[in-house]
This record gives C-alpha cells, sequence and structure tokens, in this order.
C-alpha cells in the first residue's frame, strides 16, 4: 500500500523553507485553474494585501514563504496566492462545510493511560491524496515540529513542547484581509505553551480562522471555534471533545455562511459523539482507531470513500510520549506508519 513521504528539513526559516519548497516544486507548479471568472492576474492582486500582512506582522514566516519560493521555482506572490483559501472559492457542487476533518481528542479521566490523546481524519478531494506530505522541521529558534498535509501546506502538527493542532475547517460568513488562516496554522505550531497558542490563533489580525483544535500535554484540550472578528473557546469536558466542520456553539452559529449545507458535517459530528458517549470503558489508542474507521451514516461517515470527499489521511496523536501513527488513505484500509521525537 502507499505511504506518505516524510521530509526533514532544518536550519534558517529561509533555508527550512527552501529545502521544503524544492521537495515539493512539483506539487507548487502543478498547473490550477483559477476560481470561475477570475484570473491569475486577479488572483494575484487579491494576494497583495495578505502578503504585505504576513511581511509585517510575522516575518518569520515571511522568510519561510521566501525560501519555499526560491526552492520551487515559483514567483513568491504565486506562492501565497496557493497559500490564501481567503481568496478560493469551494470546487463547484462542493460545500466547504460537505468535507475537511472529523477530530476525537481525549485526556484524563477519559484516556486510558491519562495521557493526551488526539484522532483525526483528514478529507478532501482524491486528487490531493499524491500531494500529501509529512514533514519534521528543526527550525532555529523554535521547538522540533511534525506536521501533516498538502506538499508544504500544514494540515495538522505537534512539537518537541507538547503542544498540538489538529482541527476543522468552517465557514465564517466575515471573512477580511488579514493573516491568511492556513499560514496562521504555522505559527500556532511554533508556541510551546497553549495559552501562547490560542493567543497566535486569536490575533485580530487573522483573515479568517479555522475551528483549531489545541491541545496541550500539560491538560488543557480546547477547540478555538474561530472566524475572522469573534471565536468561542470549547473545552473538553469529561476528558473529551469531538468537532467537525460546523459551529458548535450557539454564540457562533450567526457566523456561519452555508447554514444549509451542514448536514454532513452535524451527522458526523453526532456519530463521533455518540461512539465516545457509548463507548466501554476508558478511550485507548485502538478505540480511537475504530471510531475513526467508523462507516455509519454514509456518505457522511466519519471514515469517508465519496467520489469528492474522501480520507485522504488519519493520524492517532499520542501527545504525552511525542508520538503519532498515521497512514495514506482511509483508516480503514491503510498502512500505518509512526513517528517520534
Amino acid at each position: 500500500m502507499k505511504t506518505i513521504p516524510l521530509l526533514k528539513i532544518q536550519g534558517s526559516h529561509f533555508e527550512a523553507g527552501r529545502q521544503l519548497g524544492a521537495a515539493t516544486a512539483h506539487i507548487l507548479n502543478r498547473p490550477l485553474d483559477p476560481p470561475a471568472g477570475r484570473s491569475w492576474n486577479e488572483l494575484r492582486d487579491l494576494a497583495q494585501p495578505y502578503l504585505a500582512a504576513t511581511e509585517t506582522l510575522l516575518p518569520w514566516l515571511h522568510r519561510e514563504m521566501e525560501g519555499i519560493a526560491a526552492g520551487s521555482g515559483l514567483p513568491l506572490l504565486d506562492l501565497y496566492v496557493q497559500a490564501i483559501e481567503e481568496i478560493w472559492e469551494p470546487a463547484p457542487g462542493l460545500s466547504k462545510a460537505e468535507g475537511k476533518c472529523s477530530d476525537f481528542a481525549v485526556g484524563p479521566p477519559a484516556s486510558w493511560d491519562g495521557g493526551i490523546w488526539l484522532a483525526h481524519n483528514n478529507d478532501l478531494s482524491p486528487e490531493v491524496q499524491d500531494e500529501l506530505m509529512a514533514v519534521e522541521w528543526q527550525v532555529e529558534d523554535q521547538p522540533s515540529l511534525f506536521t501533516l498535509g498538502v506538499g508544504p501546506f500544514i494540515s495538522i502538527g505537534f512539537n518537541a513542547a507538547g503542544l498540538a493542532l489538529t482541527g476543522n475547517e468552517v465557514s465564517p460568513n466575515d471573512e477580511k484581509i488579514g493573516l491568511p488562516r492556513l499560514l496562521i496554522v504555522r505559527d500556532i505550531l511554533a508556541q510551546t505553551t497553549a495559552a501562547q497558542a490560542l493567543a497566535a490563533a486569536d490575533r485580530p489580525e487573522r483573515a479568517s480562522s479555522y475551528n483549531q483544535l489545541i491541545s496541550h500535554s500539560d491538560g488543557v484540550i480546547v477547540n478555538f471555534e474561530g472566524s475572522a472578528t469573534d471565536a468561542e473557546l470549547i473545552y473538553a469536558q469529561n476528558g473529551w471533545t469531538v468537532h467537525t466542520n460546523h459551529y458548535c456553539s450557539e454564540k457562533m452559529q450567526a457566523y456561519e455562511r452555508e447554514p444549509q449545507a451542514i448536514e454532513g458535517s452535524c451527522l458526523r459530528y453526532d456519530r463521533a459523539r455518540e461512539l465516545m458517549e457509548n463507548r466501554s470503558g476508558p478511550v485507548t489508542p485502538e478505540m480511537l482507531k475504530a471510531f475513526l474507521s467508523d462507516h455509519a451514516n454514509a456518505p457522511y461517515a466519519l471514515c469517508r470513500h465519496g467520489p469528492q470527499t474522501q480520507t485522504v489521511f488519519w493520524a492517532i496523536i499520542d501527545l504525552s510520549h511525542g508520538a503519532i501513527g498515521y497512514g495514506y488513505g482511509p483508516p480503514c484500509n491503510s498502512t500505518s506508519q509512526t513517528f517520534g521525537f
């Protein structure tokens, strides 16, 4: 079975970015069709203020982007175009809320060993499956980091300081110009404490937000359920939480851009809660793998196999011990890979 390639990068932010860009040049330089009704020049114009915001507010991250551009041979502005989801529309017929991710997070008293465990399914278009990359980062002044994502861009990760970021794409109706949400992920994972990570997620200059599921080996498990201008913190209750692709808090439901399109996400969320509430005993890694592999409510199952959206990778993080198991494709049928600090 196929596996996800692992890349190791190190050095300064620019040099690490250059290595990442060189390794993913075939992905970054693939042909991309702009959204209907827009040209590449229009996308470049739209991207410019997001680039300027990143350069001003997170200069170290901008240096990484410069390195990625240099390593891949892609113009820097075109790289930013690919990194700014806010200027891209969902594919025709595919709502943002229909795909993306499902998450479980557990800690004491729910976890079998008293540790922090995270389980994540990443649901995307099948076309990106062969663009998945696992990356081990050792970058100058930041903790060692492991990430999974498409090409050079991060979906989830955890670092040697005991901080993890998983989470889910939501559809806020208040997007604005600012720091792209996809790049804020990198800033969150550069932090060492949950408080620092939450502050990074809550930057007022953000263009929009995901539901950032932030966990730390010190016991913190919290959903930063965010939009561009607001957020709600949803902490784990009874040692666990689950999340999918819609706003769960009453406060944030006012920011749901596609309330008519969240049925599938609600089915996955309800099923995840059902599995946790009806489990037999403490949560084990094997139990989490079975939950991720659940096929109830297909085509809106936790483990997805649809023609437009499928589970392209899965991961189970043992945050207390700095280790991860993960795999290419759906968790019900893939080869397990491992990494540990």
